[in-house]
């Protein structure tokens, strides 16, 4: 497998919205065969006609990443369909963010599960297939929180670190057959920031993407840089945000 994307089956978690719709839609478009996986089969059913209006070719599954048979049955959806399974993308996410003295822990469970432990599923779910066709790369997307956390941040800049530690010892240890690549973004321009949050906290979150953030198809870009490297090329980590994000 070389450069260019026509053919290549991807599997795309989070990807009803935001950045994961993003990069399904971008891939698509350079031949991609994109797999969707996320909680509302709704919009993932719309994504999925999107794609398949403009000449695309794509299937959808409800998948929830904190359920590991949830991420095994939608790789299993991309070998059924499309008879393999190039690229991982890891993409779900979730930051109810908020002041640790508030003591939410049931946010906190839910950003450990979803931001880390989804990812985790994501690896025990392809790299079996990875390594009985001898090719495959994963994409995890983190965040710019996993090299600078702020206040009202810490645990979801915990789970973004963790993510970004883990995607670089998966690199090392799947070389020189698998390829790992870590996708950082900063503020974007999506619907889940502030969602879950402290109001408060949501508000200024939301006045703030709504001044600085990037748009989500400038992730989609980075992720699509990364795969149509030459197979010997290995993009472990590309850092994209804002010009006026500090």
């Amino acid at each position: 497998m070389t450069e260019g994307l026509e053919g290549r089956v991807v599997v795309v978690t989070g990807a009803s919205s935001g950045i994961g719709e993003a990069i399904a839609l971008h891939l698509a478009e350079r031949g991609a065969h994109v797999v969707l996986g996320a909680r509302g089969e709704d919009a993932l059913r719309e994504v999925a006609g999107r794609i398949e209006s403009a000449g695309g070719r794509a299937v959808h599954r409800a998948t929830d990443v904190r359920r590991r048979e949830d991420v095994e049955a939608l790789v299993a959806t991309a070998r059924e369909h499309f008879g393999g399974l190039d690229v991982m993308v890891s993409n779900a996410g979730a930051m109810p963010v908020s002041l640790m003295d508030d003591l939410r822990v049931d946010d906190w469970d839910l950003m450990i599960d979803v931001n880390l432990r989804g990812v985790l599923h994501g690896i025990a779910a392809a790299l079996p297939v990875f390594r009985e066709q001898g090719r495959g790369h994963f994409v995890h997307i983190a965040s710019t929180a996993a090299y600078k956390v702020v206040p009202q941040q810490a645990l979801y800049a915990a789970t973004k670190t963790a993510v970004r530690v883990l995607t670089d010892g998966l690199r090392q240890e799947l070389a020189p057959d698998l390829r790992v690549s870590l996708v950082s973004p900063g503020f974007t321009h999506t619907e889940g920031i502030g969602k879950g949050s402290d109001p408060e906290i949501a508000a200024a979150m939301i006045a703030r993407r709504d001044e600085i953030a990037m748009p989500p198809e400038a992730v989609a870009r980075a992720v699509a840089y990364a795969l149509e490297q030459p197979e010997s090329v290995d993009v472990g980590e590309i850092v994209l945000r804002s010009t006026a994000q500090a």
